[in-house]
């Protein structure tokens, strides 16, 4: 199951689709063949595991899966009745798929006569598979909040200027960032002020091989001529304030995960509706003092009402550190 997580991870992180491994496995313990999803389209794990098989080879082994077989007719088959056709005798997997129409693969595989178990390896695959089962368990986009600031929670000066606080190797780490997610969201305010073009771009300035699509929070319409608008995603304007409503819209559209950086206006609903999955703050060795704060007031009257966050890593990254963050278990979301 480590190995079928290990290849899972050759899969993209962006899409609608899961990141899936599947090894099967023969009676004495050895591998006949493995295979991952490579995105919308294209055959899933337990499919492309099989097709390296010769016509009947696969009847009596063992199938370890990261992610339950799924069991519908989407742009490919169910895995499911892959695994049955194929005579697969027994099926190990890591998480349960809770999809309302991919779920119930693992009760497909009993009824076939399959013996079919899950649960092995299963808090790492949940972990691994973290962004998408929140995102189909919640039927929202999984959503990552970013800000660059000085230690003293600044996200620029005074006079609005906030180029650069950080340096080149956490801009481009950020970059990186964007080219993970399905989408990247900003505000009007954003738009208005930085003019950004919210391309996901490598070392050179060329534009790496996934982009996400921009994503503009609020009433008012981008500018002509603005850089967002040569953007070769194009540009979705939401026309609307609403997170709740936006995130929704975002799900209908087949986006799995956003990645935010809009300024503290759009940021700051965010948060305050408890819509936000993971915190990634870039921190510079610098003071600005001043007004601009990354977030602004989030209704937290009193220290018992604090939103307690969970450090998951720590990058450094020149002079600066990513810091990862999550809620922490049993505080306000």
């Amino acid at each position: 199951m480590r190995h079928a997580l290990a290849i899972a991870a050759h899969g993209p992180e962006h899409g609608v689709n899961p990141r899936v491994g599947c090894v099967l496995l023969r009676a004495d313990g050895s591998i006949a063949a493995e295979g991952w999803h490579r995105g919308a389209g294209t055959p899933h794990a337990e499919v492309d595991a099989l097709g390296k098989l010769p016509e009947g080879a696969a009847r009596g082994l063992t199938a370890v899966v990261t992610l339950e077989p799924c069991n519908h007719h989407g742009r490919t088959g169910p895995c499911s009745q892959a695994l049955i056709d194929a005579g697969i005798a027994r099926v190990e997997y890591a998480v349960a798929d809770p999809g309302e129409k991919s779920g119930g693969g693992g009760d497909h595989l009993r009824r076939a006569g399959v013996a079919a178990h899950e649960g092995v390896l299963g808090a790492e695959a949940a972990e691994f598979l973290r962004r998408w089962l929140l995102a189909t368990t919640r039927k929202r986009p999984f959503v990552t909040l970013k800000w660059a600031s000085s230690l003293d929670g600044r996200t620029a000066a005074r006079d609005g200027t906030s180029r650069w606080i950080t340096g080149a190797a956490a801009r481009q780490h950020v970059h990186e960032q964007r080219a993970r997610h399905d989408a990247i969201l900003v505000g009007t305010g954003t738009v208005l002020a930085d003019d950004p073009s919210l391309t996901a771009r490598g070392d050179g300035g060329e534009l790496l091989e996934h982009q996400p699509m921009p994503v503009v929070v609020g009433l008012r319409d981008v500018p002509a001529g603005s850089s967002i608008l040569r953007h070769p995603r194009g540009v979705l304007e939401t026309g609307s304030r609403d997170p709740e409503a936006i995130l929704l819209d975002l799900y209908r559209r087949e986006i799995r995960s956003v990645f935010v950086e809009g300024g503290p206006t759009v940021a700051s609903a965010l948060v305050r509706a408890g819509l936000v999955d993971d915190y990634l703050v870039y921190l510079a060795p610098t003071l600005l003092g001043g007004p601009r704060l990354a977030l602004g007031d989030l209704g937290v009257d009193t220290i018992s009402a604090q939103r307690r966050l969970r450090v998951t890593s720590v990058t450094s990254l020149g002079d600066d550190l990513a810091i990862l963050a999550r809620h922490h278990s049993g505080s306000t979301s």
